[in-house]
C-alpha cells in the first residue's frame, strides 16, 4: 500500500520513471488509497477505485492515462 501521491501532490504513478531502476517490470499491482491498479505498458488499468472515488479523480492524480 502506499500514497497515490507524494506531500508535494505530484504523481506517484507515471508512464516512464527518471529514477534509476533497481528491478524493472516486476510490480504487477499497485495499491494506492484511491484504488488498485495493474501497470499495462500503456498506462494502468483500474482493477478497482475506493469508495466514494471517481475515475476522473483517479485519472487526474495519475501522471499516466488510465486504460
Amino acid at each position: 500500500m502506499m500514497q497515490h501521491v507524494t506531500k508535494k501532490q505530484e504523481h506517484k504513478l507515471v508512464a516512464r520513471c527518471d529514477y534509476p531502476l533497481t528491478a524493472k517490470g516486476v510490480v504487477s499491482l499497485v495499491i494506492t488509497e484511491l484504488g488498485v491498479f495493474e501497470p499495462t505498458g500503456e498506462g494502468f488499468r483500474v482493477v478497482e477505485l475506493a469508495p466514494g472515488v471517481t475515475r476522473e479523480q483517479a485519472a487526474a492524480a495519475t501522471g499516466a492515462p488510465l486504460v
